[in-house]
């Protein structure tokens, strides 16, 4: 996305009315395979369309990460929607949802390998083929890593990009998620990402279960992820921050105390 968007929410049905009332949010992000290729938009959506929000299909089944060509079906779908609602770029996961026809529900995290590389690279160049706008890849959360590791994250992650021209939907929760998991240092990871090429970031909140982090998107966000926040603004601040919420919505004060936080840590204005 070109141009500060500051602060902005995951549209999601359940919480269409407290969107519609952020006075200042200037983009939302609505998940893909929830809207329809035709026929009428969501009323909430069509409303923050008449007053110029800025609305960012993200996808969650296209499975660019799997062995298999991606469908066209769904990249056309995809397509559609950043159609219907005049998105300047859309995302999707650096992750497989099928495999040999079953589909997993989940987003699952690939071995960082030169096999995956070019997996993805080969999936990412198909979608960009039909797609009408940028894409923005989002690396995932994971409880673990692959053993047969050929790549760190940033090498993994930086090649993708180098090879793709695609742009980076960084989200600090995973960051910080993975970090926690797997013992590492999520400051040095944005030491080495390039951050140039962020089209946007989510923010999320998690829990500790089981000696792991879980990035649920029902809990508040953790300080941490807001400190982790504010240290990658020092380092480049994004064009845009995205919060993101998928259940256990809180009472609409907990919610604006949220994007207020966000604003802060990020030095972008408050939306509330």
């Amino acid at each position: 996305m070109t141009g500060p968007y500051g602060v902005g929410i995951g549209w999601r049905p359940e919480i269409a009315g407290f969107v519609a009332e952020l006075p200042g949010l200037r983009f939302v992000e609505v998940v893909a395979e929830s809207v329809a290729s035709a026929g009428p938009l969501p009323v909430g959506l069509t409303g923050l369309r008449e007053r110029g929000v800025t609305v960012v299909p993200h996808g969650v089944r296209l499975s660019l990460g799997g062995v298999e060509p991606v469908d066209p079906a769904r990249i056309a779908h995809l397509a559609a929607v950043a159609q219907r609602v005049d998105a300047p770029l859309v995302s999707e996961h650096i992750a497989f949802v099928r495999a040999g026809g079953l589909e997993a529900g989940h987003l699952l995290p690939l071995p960082r390998s030169r096999e995956a590389v070019d997996a993805v690279c080969a999936n990412v160049a198909r979608a960009q083929a039909e797609l009408p706008v940028p894409i923005a890849l989002e690396p995932i959360a994971a409880l673990f890593a692959w053993p047969d590791d050929e790549l760190d994250e940033a090498d993994f992650l930086t090649e993708i990009l180098d090879r793709t021209g695609a742009l980076l939907l960084l989200d600090v929760a995973n960051v910080h998620a993975n970090a926690r998991n797997r013992g590492t240092d999520p400051l040095a990871l944005l030491d080495r990402l390039p951050l140039d090429r962020i089209g946007y970031v989510h923010v999320a909140g998690g829990a500790e279960h089981g000696g792991f982090y879980h990035d649920t998107h029902t809990h508040p966000m953790p300080p941490q992820v807001l400190e982790l926040v504010g240290a990658l603004c020092a380092r480049r601040r994004p064009p845009a921050l995205l919060l993101e919420r998928d259940g256990g919505y809180p009472p609409a004060a907990e919610l604006r105390a949220e994007l207020d936080a966000l604003a802060a840590a990020s030095g972008f204005p408050a939306v509330t």
